[in-house]
Order: structure tokens, then sequence, then C-alpha cells
């Protein structure tokens, strides 16, 4: 019996018939799959923020008017016009090189060097911890818009905990995280219970709860024991210094306690989702409801949990700016947090370590937008304009695969999970 020689794999691939590793990773690159529509909306968004720059600066539209006798200088300014303003994001929001050589060559300055990172991490720690439960509801197939009245919720309990309650730091400040953990679990679960008890429709209830406790904080800010003494304003009472976060590296430098705890909370997220039975059965109830009914699962109980889960997540963001750098409520206290972290779960993909990076992305944003707005003349607005530009790329993935021609996966890894929006 004689054996057939074996035949040479197609495309100089391996024995077993696999392409060569750097052809993968180059299929990979070409693939619609989330981390490359993700990477590409941000820098579309980034291009299309840089032409908005140079349509609206009135010296690059001068220069190109008398583009016929000085062509070069049209397109220097063009290109210098827009890698100054992204400069002074990037100087503003990480790290300064010309701020850094004087501190290598002077020995000093060093605080100066870090304040950029250190604002960063401080406007990120709120939406971080919002966001990855707005991803925890998402992922269960609740589309949870009462974050920002469960971020106030969190905000009013950790607030009182913080001023009328006298203990040591060890044990206050550990208190005032269960405090806003608490407020903000409360909240998520009415709009948990309406839902898995009658039916509600999570969308209607949690946006009208957002004015409930927006009027609640009004509320409570108009009066004792809330209320400054001797203050007609809505402004609250100070947290005490022992409710209040320890700075990281420094008086001198913002970064907080805070930063650490949405870390945390973000790893545990992702373990929880990943790792235990109860995150499984949130994952296959967004996924397949009635797959999960079939398997035994709860559906009112997953709905539940999955609320207080994001609410309480919400209600922490809340506690932290609140105990990392403001120290008191006023009338409006938490501005837009609560969509910011519908926004930042979006972009990362509903995934908590996702969630991490579209945060810091987004407050590399806020704060080096503030810098640009300062060095260039440029206005901070811009800086919502590319957030706004990055959310619809990556709302519209087929729009990105046809822009950059990408394969289609086959596998559906462009589904957004929020299904429970639409009932």
């Amino acid at each position: 019996m004689t054996t057939e020689p074996l035949a040479a794999p197609a495309g100089g691939g391996t024995a077993a018939g696999a392409p060569p590793l750097h052809r993968r990773l180059l299929g990979r690159l070409v693939e619609a799959n989330p981390a490359v529509v993700t990477v590409l909306s941000v820098f579309t968004a980034l291009v299309f923020g840089g032409v908005l720059i140079d349509v609206t600066s009135t010296t690059v539209l001068h220069a190109w008017s008398a583009i016929g006798s000085h062509p070069g200088t049209a397109l220097s300014l063009t290109v210098t016009t827009v890698t100054d303003a992204y400069g002074a994001i990037l100087s503003g929001s990480i790290l300064s090189p010309s701020v850094l050589g004087h501190a290598i060559s002077s020995g000093s300055g060093w605080t100066q060097v870090f304040n950029p990172i250190s604002e960063t991490c401080v406007a990120a720690t709120p939406l971080i911890l919002a966001g990855v439960g707005v991803a925890i509801g998402f992922r269960t197939g609740v589309f949870n818009i009462g974050a920002q009245g469960q971020v106030i919720a969190g905000s009013i309990v950790a607030l009182y905990v913080g001023f009328a309650v006298h203990l040591p730091i060890w044990i206050h400040l550990p208190l005032v995280v269960l405090g806003g953990a608490a407020g903000g679990a409360a909240a998520g679960l009415i709009p948990g219970i309406l839902k898995a008890r009658t039916g509600a429709h999570e969308v209607i209830v949690t946006i009208m709860l957002n004015y409930v406790f927006l009027n609640l904080l009004n509320y409570v800010l108009g009066g004792p024991p809330f209320q400054l003494p001797g203050q007609t304003n809505e402004i609250s009472q100070k947290m005490l210094p022992t409710a209040r976060m320890p700075h990281l590296f420094g008086s001198t430098l913002r970064v907080n306690l805070g930063f650490v705890i949405a870390i945390a909370m973000a790893a545990l997220g992702s373990w929880f989702m990943n790792r235990t039975t109860l995150g499984f059965s949130f994952k296959v109830t967004g996924a397949n409801p009635d797959a999960a009914r079939t398997a035994g699962m709860s559906h009112a109980k997953v709905t539940i949990v999955a609320f207080a889960i994001s609410g309480m997540l919400a209600g922490m963001a809340g506690m932290a700016t609140l105990s990392g750098t403001n120290f008191f409520l006023s009338s409006g206290y938490g501005g837009t947090l609560g969509f910011n972290a519908i926004t930042v779960a979006l972009l990362g993909r509903n995934k908590p370590w996702g969630v991490v990076w579209a945060s810091l992305l987004f407050a590399m944003l806020d704060v080096g937008g503030a810098a640009m707005q300062v060095r260039t003349g440029i206005t901070l607005d811009l800086t919502s304009v590319i957030q706004a530009t990055i959310i619809f790329f990556i709302a519209t993935p087929m729009l990105v695969r046809e822009i950059y021609r990408l394969r289609s996966t086959g596998q559906g890894a462009l589904q957004l999970f929020t299904k429970g929006w639409s009932g």
C-alpha cells in the first residue's frame, strides 16, 4: 500500500490549513468587528472635528481665499490649526511635553506635569461608575435612562451620612460609600419592580423619575437639615472631613480614592457578568428572554436585580463626585452625568472594561477641551460635537462598514444589546 504525499496548504498556510498569523491579523483589521468599528468611529469623528476646526477658523478661511497666490500658506495653516487644537487637548488632559521637559531640567514643577492626567481621572470617575451600571442594564435587556435620578438619590443619602454622622474616617467613609450605593439602588428598584410586576415601560418610568428626584433635591435643599445654615439659596451643608475621599498623590492633585473605587467596581462588574450564574442569567435574558424563561430563569427577578445594581452604581457615581471633589450639593447637581453614562456605555459596547476606556476618552475630551479653548481660542462646544459624532458612528456600524469597505463578520457582532427600550 502506497501513501500519497500531503498536499501543501493553499496560500502558504500552516500544515493544518490555517493561514499565517500576519494574514489572520490583517483579516481581523478589515472585518466589521466591534473593536475595529469603535476605533474607526473615533478616528472618523476626529477627522470630522478637524474639518470643523478649519471651516470655523477665520484665519484658515482667509488663507484659503488667497490660495491662488499663497497655496503653501493655506495648506500649512489648515494642518497647523488642527494639530495645535488636538495637541492642546492631549497636553491639557494627559501630558504636556514642554511642562515635562521643564520639570526634568529644573527638578521642580512635577505637580503641573501630572495635573492633566489627574483631572482626567477625576472627570472619568463618575462616568465609569454610572456607565458600568447602565451597561449592565443594557446587557440585561432593560433600557435604564434613569441614571440621572439615581445619581441624585445616591448623592442625597451620601450627603446626609456625610454631615450628620460623626465617626472616625475608617468607619465614616465606608458608610458614605454604602449610603450612596443604597440610595441609588432604592431609586433603581422603583422602575425595576414596576416593570417586573406591572409591565410598566421602563423608559417612561425612568424619564419621569429623573424629574421626581431632581425636584426632590430642590425640596430637601430648601430647608433643614440639608440646607446650609444662614443660606437662603439651595445649597447644602458640607460633608465632614472624615467623609471625604483621601487624595492618592497629595493634596495638590485632585485624583482621589473614588477613582480606585470606580476601577474596582468595573472589575467586579466584569467578573459578575462573565463568571457568575446570575450574571449569565442577565446576559441570557437580555439576548433572548424566551430562551431564559424556558431555561427556568425568572425574568422578573433578573429585571429587579439588574435595575437595583444599575441604580446602585449610578448612586455611587454621585457619591464619588460629592465625596471626592465637591463636598456639597446644589440645585441641578449632577448635570448630564446620567445621560453621559448612556453614551459611554454604548461606546464601551456595554462591557465594563470598554466603559472604562470610553469614560477616559470622554474625560480627556472634556478636560482637554477646556485647555484647547484657553490656548487656541477654539470653542469648547467643539468637543461636544466630537463626542456626539463618535456616538453617531458607533450607533451606525453599517455606515462605518461602508465607508471603510469592511468585511461583514456574519456573527451579529455589532448588536448593542438595547432591546428593552422597544418593549
